[in-house]
């Protein structure tokens, strides 16, 4: 198996952040700006024309130049990540597959203007995502409620053990084959699962203090692999992007 980690496209919120410093105004299920649009468009046409280039298993190919050729695609069902996914999707002629686990850490929520704690909000519905979405493959317990449905906020310690959730999940589906599997995902997403991936001995309160002093840098609509392997795993390449100019990287 080959897992693809992709980033999502620039955010409402990353762009707020970028121009402030701060998130005072951040939207809770932030949607992509015209940039990561445009992000999300480079990435699906970049994957698409590699694509023409082979087929998977005619040669070793640490760089994808024979193609990505993704067998499966994963999204979050946060407003950025399917926005990025489903532009990947139409670029692929692919389904987009909502994993529900790959959200990014603490759920849907705004602060409290005058606590400064987290409000939990629903989330899309599925009327929301039906709309707007056509290749994302709705499961059928997503109905009016939203997604999240108002659950409390996430803990970072909550996060890591989603992470190893989801890691399991992922061997239990995709583990033993020569499936590709691409999800779209998110920054502190990301960082959690390459910890509990490649140091999977480490405690949930380590992570949680090594979390507040390092960080994995990736961009937005960046690209970064690993290989199951007979039984080892390999980071083939990390926070690639490749497939944007120089000047709508962020």
């Amino acid at each position: 198996m080959q897992l693809y980690i992709i980033r999502h496209g620039q955010s409402f919120n990353n762009a707020l952040w970028a121009k402030t410093g701060n998130y005072n105004g951040r939207l809770a299920d932030p949607h992509l700006t015209e940039l990561g649009e445009k992000q999300a468009y480079c990435l699906g046409q970049y994957i698409a024309q590699a694509d023409q280039n082979g087929k998977p298993g005619v040669a070793i190919d640490q760089h994808n130049r024979f193609g990505y050729h993704f067998t499966h695609l994963y999204t979050s069902f946060m407003l950025r990540a399917v926005q990025t996914g489903h532009a990947i999707a139409s670029a692929l002629d692919l389904p987009l597959i909502p994993w529900e686990c790959i959200h990014e850490r603490g759920g849907i929520y705004l602060d409290d203007p005058e606590t400064g704690e987290p409000i939990s909000l629903p989330g899309g519905n599925r009327a929301f995502f039906a709309e707007r979405f056509p290749r994302l493959v709705i499961p059928d317990w997503l109905q009016e409620q939203g997604w999240w449905h108002a659950r409390p906020y996430e803990q970072r310690v909550e996060s890591v053990n989603r992470a190893r959730k989801f890691l399991k999940e992922l061997i239990e589906r995709h583990g033993n084959t020569d499936d590709r599997v691409a999800i779209i995902t998110h920054g502190g997403f990301i960082y959690m699962l390459q910890y509990v991936i490649f140091r999977p001995e480490k405690s949930e309160c380590t992570l949680v203090e090594d979390a507040a002093h390092t960080w994995l840098c990736t961009s937005n609509t960046s690209v970064s692999r690993i290989d199951f392997e007979n039984n080892r795993l390999i980071q083939t390449y990390m926070n690639r992007v490749d497939h944007l100019p120089t000047e709508i990287i962020t």
